[in-house]
């Protein structure tokens, strides 16, 4: 199955239908220090092992800066047999402009 983009206006939609899913994190420590989308977690090691434990049913979004590196960790996945990923098109960046402008934008 191929890879789904999802608008930010989109991911706060699933966010508040209540939908259940995975939102991974793919930027470095330090750009989660400036800003970071609430429900959201890092990919450190330990989450990426905890991931590769879940079910493959389970709903991955991945985000980033721009969505360059999150397209990238999305297809990392669906290699690893998941099935249902989305990738933040824009990234955190069309979040803060587009959702939530008290996210800073760097």
């Amino acid at each position: 199955m191929a890879i789904q983009q999802v608008s930010a206006a989109q991911l706060r939609q699933m966010s508040a239908s209540g939908a259940r899913f995975e939102l991974v994190d793919v930027r470095t420590e330090e750009e989660r220090d400036l800003a970071r989308i609430e429900g959201s977690r890092l990919l450190d090691q330990k989450y990426y092992e905890e991931l590769l434990t879940m079910d493959r049913d389970t709903v991955l979004v991945c985000q980033c800066h721009h969505g360059i590196r999150s397209q990238a960790a999305a297809e990392h996945f669906e290699q690893q047999g998941f099935r249902t990923i989305y990738n933040l098109t824009g990234g955190i960046d069309a979040w803060s402009q587009q959702v939530d402008p008290s996210v800073p934008r760097y």
